[in-house]
């Protein structure tokens, strides 16, 4: 097991880049998946939130962006995250004790990071991909962020986020969110959807772009996620950042979006697996 989550952290720390998706976006690739700081969160261009953590080494690069962004000892408003997946928060225990802050999640997903309950573990017979193959041996177990693990409000709002809401989308994990900004039409789709065949070492490693359903080894309801889908079909999104693949906008999201939704369960859904019934 610990070896391969010392490939997956090696090639993670080799490849780690970044990309501005939109003014006040910076994607952090981290190859394996993305991780997100948003910026003038609060109108003040100092104030910003970190959306999901990476790996257990991605603190590091996480840390020199924030103060290449925003100066020495600066630190986020909060810590969101879409999900509780290894890969979702590697680095989030390290940094919200380093930082002093709350981290947001849904109400469902508290179970898996305050130490209660611990994920299944992957699927690798629903790909013949590398990825998919190792899945077995990711770590699944529970974290304890303990008093830092808050419920994100009930009424949508995203803490050190105005103008954005999540959105609960189920199937990839019972909790799963991803975060919509109205004004623009901005999606942060976290695994809701990925950009990428995320099953494929080969994919993964050139980011080669295709517009597929969640990372299949780890989605326990396809029913529930392909309704997920759908539902975020309908915002119509103009630019989403998924956490496995490449930022996409415009036509092609549009139609590739729209395709999915409408062909999910030929698109996404894998003909063997656990997970299906």
């Amino acid at each position: 097991m610990s070896i391969v989550n010392e490939l997956l952290k090696g090639i993670s720390s080799i490849t780690a880049k970044s990309q501005k998706a939109a003014q006040d976006i910076l994607v952090l690739q981290f190859t394996i998946v993305n991780a997100c700081i948003v910026s003038g969160t609060d109108e003040n261009e100092d104030s910003w939130v970190l959306v999901d953590t990476g790996l257990e080494n991605s603190s590091k690069f996480i840390l020199e962006w924030a103060e290449q962004l925003f100066g020495k000892d600066s630190r986020p408003q909060a810590i969101i995250l879409t999900h509780g997946h290894f890969d979702h928060v590697g680095s989030v225990k390290e940094l919200a004790d380093l930082w002093d802050v709350p981290v947001y999640a849904h109400e469902a997903e508290m179970p898996y990071i305050t130490g209660k309950k611990d994920y299944p573990q992957g699927d690798p017979t629903v790909d013949e991909g590398l990825v998919a193959k190792l899945s077995t041996f990711f770590p699944h177990k529970s974290i304890d962020l303990g008093h830092r693990a808050v419920v994100l409000p009930h009424d949508g709002s995203v803490p050190g986020m105005p103008g954005w809401r999540w959105i609960h989308t189920p199937g990839h994990t019972e909790g799963h969110v991803c975060l919509f900004r109205d004004k623009d039409r901005v999606l942060i789709a976290g695994d809701a959807f990925t950009t990428t065949k995320q099953e494929s070492l080969s994919s993964v490693l050139t980011q080669r772009e295709e517009v597929k359903g969640p990372p299949a080894y780890l989605t326990t309801d396809w029913k529930t996620a392909g309704e997920s889908v759908k539902r975020l079909n309908e915002l119509t999104p103009l630019l989403i950042i998924p956490s496995h693949g490449l930022p996409m906008k415009g036509e092609e999201l549009t139609k590739h979006l729209e395709k999915l939704a409408q062909h999910f369960e030929g698109i996404a859904v894998p003909e063997q697996g656990r997970f299906l019934e």
